[in-house]
């Protein structure tokens, strides 16, 4: 069976040749890789071309966001697999076999997930992916940063929606339920494929032999401002498209419209503080605190532009670093 590897780059050439290292290392013999550039601006394009002639480039001339640059692959691919990999992983060379194996077990099974590591600490699990948690409007992780040791996660097992950082799935599945939303451009895009694709009829599962390990993206660390106003304005999308109409009520009285007033008084106390602080020591530096309110500006931002409407990849304010 033939395994197509999507994998987007922008700007992240040195992430993205060490992802193609590991993969030309894989023992499955019937792949290839479809490598789609989402608009970089810096010469990553012209460096693997250089590095990998072999690779097929597909380019988008611009920043289409996750879902919609992994949609641009998806068209152009032929396989009967389709192997969704972020560019900040490195692969165990046994990877696909383990993927390709489990998925022809069973069927019912549409969309595997691996088994991600931290790149920086090799024996612990980033997660597998999530559990939706109606009481509290978010997603449990499965696996969150815990030590894999004693065969704990050595089982498979069914799960909401498997981890973005690598989704094997079927043909099958894309030709019946359609690509990955282009509304989220970045996070929560995952989630809402793996519900369309459980009410398709088809299973989302975990599979521990299938390894990797994972940056997590630098664009996601330490709270980015642009990562805090994706997840806030998709959260909002994803309920929409997938919770019931009680069920959305309930959320928006029980936890939604209380976490919009506590981000509003949370700003509003934050900025106070810095203003006294500033007046108090004003040699003090206090970038923390001033990304911080940045941050409740972006969760109120991306809320707002939900509620307007207004998708895409967000105002230019919140990439500014």
């Amino acid at each position: 069976m033939k395994v197509d590897v999507i994998i987007l780059n922008w700007n992240g050439k040195k992430d993205t040749l060490e992802c193609l290292e590991s993969l030309k290392k894989i023992h499955y013999s019937n792949f290839q890789i479809l490598l789609v550039d989402n608009g970089s601006t810096d010469d990553s394009v012209a460096v693997i071309k250089k590095e990998h002639p072999e690779i097929t480039i597909i380019e988008t001339g611009e920043n289409l966001g996750f879902a919609a640059g992994n949609n641009e692959g998806i068209r152009k691919s032929t396989a009967d697999y389709i192997f969704l990999l972020n560019n900040d992983t490195i692969v165990d060379p046994h990877i696909l076999n383990a993927l390709v194996k489990t998925i022809q077990s069973d069927p019912k099974i549409g969309i595997l997930g691996a088994k991600p590591y931290l790149y920086d600490e090799p024996t612990k699990l980033d997660h597998f992916g999530g559990m939706w948690n109606q009481k509290k409007g978010v997603f449990d992780l499965v696996g969150l940063r815990q030590i894999d040791n004693e065969g704990a996660w050595d089982s498979s097992q069914t799960i909401d929606y498997a981890c973005g950082c690598a989704l094997f799935v079927k043909k099958e599945v894309f030709e019946k339920i359609g690509f990955l939303e282009p509304q989220f451009f970045l996070i929560w895009e995952e989630a809402d494929f793996c519900f369309r694709a459980r009410e398709a009829g088809f299973s989302t599962m975990t599979c521990p032999e299938a390894k990797l390990w994972h940056k997590v993206s630098a664009s996601f660390v330490g709270g980015k401002t642009h990562s805090t106003y994706f997840w806030w304005r998709n959260r909002f999308l994803w309920i929409e498209r997938n919770r019931t109409l009680p069920q959305i009520l309930s959320l928006y009285v029980r936890i939604l419209i209380p976490d919009i007033l506590n981000l509003y008084k949370l700003k509003f106390l934050k900025t106070l503080q810095l203003q006294c602080l500033r007046l108090i020591r004003p040699r003090d530096d206090h970038k923390k605190r001033k990304e911080r309110i940045l941050r409740y500006s972006a969760a109120l931002q991306g809320i707002k532009d939900y509620t307007l409407r207004r998708f895409g990849n967000g105002p230019a304010w919140i990439y500014k670093k």
